[in-house]
This record gives structure tokens, C-alpha cells and sequence, in this order.
């Protein structure tokens, strides 16, 4: 299918740039179906509308908001339903906001693990050198799978 009509009025290097995405990531995006396929013009080029646009910086956000593909595309379906009650929508954040919450925990166990450790290396050579010996041992680490800690830092 060939246009060229204002609907579609743009090419795929300015629809990254405006979206500050690389052309790659938009034809994947494309392939996966998160973004309509492009309309071609007479040159074969792809051709976009500022629909598209719009709807590409809605996936980006949510991406950066941390949403995996899978949610982005449930976001983008309820988005598209604009009457429905927004309850799904509700429940996906909400879900979402206690994986981060979760990562977030991990993550403080670990970097006060890495702290703790770091602190105890004294400097001298690999042989001595305590982080190799806790990498080496994890019974070493203050929160070992005696204290529950192992399958914090994972």
C-alpha cells in the first residue's frame, strides 16, 4: 500500500528522532505489533502519522516507567478503549509497582552487601583480595542462605 498523504506525512529517521528512538527499535516494534506497519510512499520508504508518533512515545514512556513488552501491549489495548473502566489498568500498575518495590529491596541487599564487602578488601594482591573470597564463598556473605539472604540477591 502506497500514500503519501498528510496522515502519513513522515519518515522512519524523523519518527525515531522525535521519539528519541532508534529506527531499529521502531521497525521492531513494527514486527512485534506495538506499532501499526507503516504505509509506504512511491519510494518504498516508510510513512508515518502523527498517530504513530503519539503512540510510539506512549510506548517509550512506559518502557522507561520499567512495563516489559507484554504490558506495554496490554497498556496500548486499554488505551485504545478509552470508555472502559480503567480497573485493568489499575491492577497492572499496581502489580508492576510491587515488582519494582521488590527489585528495589534486592537491590539494597545487595549493594549492602557489595559496601560491607568492598570495605573489608584491604587492597594487597588477588590472592588476599576479599572480594574474590566472598565471590568464591558465599558463606561468607552476611546474608547467606542461613539468613534467608541468598534468594534476596537474586
Amino acid at each position: 500500500m502506497t500514500s503519501t498523504s498528510s496522515h502519513a506525512a513522515i519518515g522512519i529517521g524523523e519518527l525515531a528522532s522525535r521519539t528519541h528512538c532508534k529506527p531499529e527499535t521502531v521497525r521492531y516494534y513494527e514486527k512485534i505489533g506495538l506499532l501499526p506497519a507503516a504505509l509506504r510512499n512511491e519510494g518504498n520508504q516508510r510513512r508515518y502519522s502523527e498517530a504513530t508518533v503519539q503512540r510510539l512515545m506512549f510506548i517509550r514512556h512506559a518502557r522507561d516507567f520499567g512495563f516489559s513488552v507484554d504490558a506495554v501491549r496490554e497498556l496500548l489495548d486499554m488505551a485504545d478503549h478509552p470508555t472502559q473502566p480503567c480497573q485493568q489498568v489499575d491492577s497492572l500498575a499496581r502489580r508492576h509497582l510491587a515488582e519494582v518495590e521488590s527489585r528495589i529491596q534486592r537491590l539494597t541487599v545487595l549493594r549492602d552487601e557489595l559496601q560491607r564487602t568492598v570495605a573489608q578488601c584491604d587492597g594487597g594482591s588477588v590472592e588476599q583480595c576479599r572480594i574474590i573470597e566472598v565471590l568464591s564463598d558465599h558463606r561468607l556473605c552476611s546474608h547467606n542462605t542461613a539468613h534467608g539472604g541468598a534468594e534476596a540477591l537474586r
